[in-house]
């Protein structure tokens, strides 16, 4: 059959099949289920009313169940089965297997490093790219080269970046960007402010930052659980577990930091990057800050624009600079879009795979989550290990996502 006589057939069928359904559905509850007449009729008339709604919204409710709802039973029942005992229950076993196995630990570390860094830069360069490009003439152009890479899927940036990470034989010509720029390096003052000032100082820069957000996230408990200015028990203890990753998380800043400082460079020798362990992770990182920085700054951009103009203007008449202007009178402002935007690449972060999977595939201490799941599931065939892994990564979602739909509707009132 023509392809096209076959669309135009699922067309008419589809369309015709859902008029039929809401036109037979009304005749069903207004004649048969509760007809208007005799001496109930104004009683059947407000049930048919309250019965229409969720008789219209059956089809989607149905649909919604059958492809997101059904596979995460399916996917939590595999994840406490084994598959080769017949799909035998066999309790937290699976679980127990996946923690017992570095590479998951690895997985998780990763993530939260992921989780981290590409949230955080990727709004900080969103908005810092909204505010600059509003200030120009051109500004209009500058977005929508910033927002480009959002048109590129995963699996495309991940080829462009491989090609930027690119390595050839020493003596040969380098085709990468970066060993291209390495090879320029000869251990002298350039070299030192490359390599060692500038990462020791964005280091130290983002122990600041972490330092920052626990101060932030404990001043809070200074007024006492449950008390005005406090927080709730439950506030507690995520306020804790977050400050313990934070901590884990400034640890390795300050690691890193001396072994920027102290580390033998080997110049002239051309560098495999994605080989390099702990910087590869964020050599991949680069890739979806870069997409996911233009998504920000759109979002971010409108907010910024529906700032109420008087606030700014009495801020300048009162003195502010526009550092002042920029950090005490915008950003409070649209703080709530910040976090959404924040929240929402983390969401992106979380399910990360295809970067990982085209550039890497796990290899040399990248594994995350998502391609942990994939190895286990399509590599080993191991459906236990690998479902638990699959619900992991929904426990890790699931919060943001209530939170999300808490603030939206919060925002609505």
């Amino acid at each position: 059959m023509n392809p096209a006589l076959q669309a135009l057939i699922t067309i008419v069928i589809g369309v015709g099949g859902c008029i039929g359904y809401f036109y037979l559905s009304n005749m069903f509850v207004d004649r048969v289920l509760f007809p208007a007449k005799g001496e109930h009729a104004g009683r059947n008339i407000n049930r048919a009313n309250m019965v229409r709604p969720w008789l219209f919204l059956f089809p989607a409710v149905f649909a919604l169940g059958l492809y997101l709802a059904y596979p995460v039973v399916a996917t939590m029942w595999l994840s406490v089965t084994d598959r080769n005992l017949g799909g035998a229950f066999v309790g937290l076993d699976n679980y127990q297997r996946m923690m017992g196995e570095p590479k998951f630990w690895e997985a998780i570390s990763n993530n939260l490093l992921w989780l981290t860094v590409v949230p955080a830069v990727s709004t900080a360069f969103g908005l810092l790219a909204a505010q600059l490009t509003d200030r120009i003439s051109w500004g209009n152009i500058a977005k929508s080269l910033i927002f480009m890479p959002m048109a590129i899927s995963f699996v495309g940036a991940s080829v462009i970046f491989k090609l930027v990470y690119d390595t050839r034989p020493a003596g040969e010509e380098q085709i990468g960007i970066l060993n291209a720029l390495w090879l320029s390096f000869d251990g002298g003052i350039g070299a030192i402010i490359v390599l060692r000032i500038v990462p020791a100082l964005l280091l130290a820069g983002f122990m600041a930052f972490i330092i920052y957000g626990v101060y932030q996230l404990l001043r809070p408990l200074a007024g006492g659980v449950g008390r005005r200015g406090g927080s709730s028990a439950f506030g507690v203890v995520v306020r804790i577990i977050v400050t313990l990753a934070a901590a884990w998380l400034g640890y390795k800043a300050l690691v890193s930091i001396y072994s920027v400082l102290t580390f033998d460079y080997p110049y002239g020798q051309p560098q495999t990057w994605l080989t390099i362990s702990f910087w590869n992770n964020f050599f991949l990182m680069v890739v979806l800050i870069w997409i996911q920085t233009g998504f920000a700054m759109v979002i971010l951009s409108a907010a910024l624009r529906g700032i109420p103009e008087e606030t700014i203007e009495a801020a300048v008449i009162d003195g502010a600079n526009d550092f002042e202007i920029f950090f005490k009178i915008k950003i409070p402002q649209i703080m709530g879009t910040v976090v959404v935007v924040w929240t929402t690449i983390t969401l992106v972060v979380l399910k990360v795979f295809d970067i990982v999977f085209a550039m890497t595939n796990g290899q040399w201490e990248t594994q995350v989550l998502a391609n942990y799941m994939f190895d286990k599931l399509f590599r080993a065939n191991d459906w236990g290990v690998g479902s638990a892994s699959a619900m992991v990564i929904m426990l890790l979602v699931l919060p943001i996502l209530v939170w999300n739909v808490y603030n939206a509707r919060k925002e609505m009132r």
